[in-house]
């Protein structure tokens, strides 16, 4: 593998199964019952973790997109993100749902979406009433951590396994805000590969449909080029990084001692290794999808969202 044919070395993923799609009915039946969509994305790729299905299905109602896992993204490029949807005229907040950082903002900035909405109910002669908020997204995005932290218990099962949510579900968060949330749903065709490929990265599609040697050495690839101090510093790594994943992964099983009978490294430890420790952050923060080259400009005057505010307080 390297990077002039990596396109054409990249697994074909087509996820679609028959819960998806019940999924993508439970959602279009339900969408009149709010007032405005919570889409959660994850900060390490806000564009990959992107459903274009949604903007179709959610046409016409205010959305607010919520940055989800911005622990474990690059400081600086969630900056730029937040800051790129402000140029879109879309309300963009970046949260950690796991520690409770940018909640106030993400409800704030929901019920002001909703306000319009519920003055004119209130207008009308209706008994005043909360906002209500759907939360979409794809799956292993992080839905039900972060209805739990809203509602301060464990009210929706939990699981890092995509796919876990699978019915729609009332919340209610203090007396300003009902959220409502749906299971998570994919598109029934990557039609850029590296789409897939990034959301296999992070776990939002199941280990189990891909090569994950091959999808691991891409990974291992695509951090040489993007992030290889990290590299070379989480797997003590010395002199120049090799250019094929395959070599990478050889390279970090020797370092890590996943070796068998022989000296033979066995190189699905190696691959585990890799992935696990890279999705629990392991190699630092990390941004795979790169802000559109025309708002980086915009990037550069932005102002810290409420999270990176909080972490510098921290």
């Amino acid at each position: 593998m390297n990077e002039e044919n990596e396109k054409s070395d990249l697994p074909r993923l087509n996820w679609f199964p028959g819960h998806m799609k019940k999924a993508q009915r439970l959602i279009e039946e339900n969408l009149k019952l709010v007032d405005v969509v919570v889409e959660l994305r994850d900060a390490r790729i806000p564009a990959a973790s992107a459903n274009p299905m949604l903007a179709e299905i959610i046409a016409g109602k205010p959305r607010l997109i919520a940055l989800n896992k911005s622990d474990l993204a690059d400081p600086a490029e969630t900056r730029a993100w937040l800051a790129y949807f402000r140029a879109q005229g879309v309300r963009a907040v970046a949260i950690d749902a796991n520690k409770g950082k940018g909640m106030k903002q993400l409800t704030q900035a929901a019920e002001e979406l909703a306000r319009p909405k519920t003055e004119k109910y209130a207008k009308s002669g209706g008994r005043g009433r909360a906002a209500r908020c759907m939360i979409l997204g794809i799956p292993n995005v992080g839905k039900s951590s972060l209805i739990n932290r809203l509602a301060g218990a464990a009210r929706t099962k939990v699981q890092n396994t995509p796919g876990v949510t699978r019915a729609k579900q009332w919340v209610r968060i203090g007396a300003n805000l009902d959220l409502l949330d749906m299971p998570g749903v994919l598109w029934p065709k990557f039609e850029d590969m590296t789409v897939g490929l990034k959301l296999a990265f992070t776990g939002a599609i199941n280990d189990d449909i891909y090569d994950q040697e091959q999808v691991a050495g891409l990974l291992l690839e695509t951090l040489r080029r993007t992030y290889p101090e990290r590299l070379a510093e989480r797997f003590r790594l010395t002199g120049e990084l090799p250019e094929n994943g395959y070599d990478l992964i050889e390279l970090i099983g020797r370092k890590r001692g996943c070796l068998v009978k022989g000296g033979v490294i066995d190189t699905e430890k190696a691959v585990r290794i890799v992935m696990q420790e890279f999705r629990a952050g392991k190699l630092g923060l990390v941004t795979l999808d790169a802000v559109p080259v025309e708002t980086e400009d915009a990037a550069d005057t932005a102002e810290p969202s409420e999270t990176s505010k909080e972490e510098g307080r921290s």
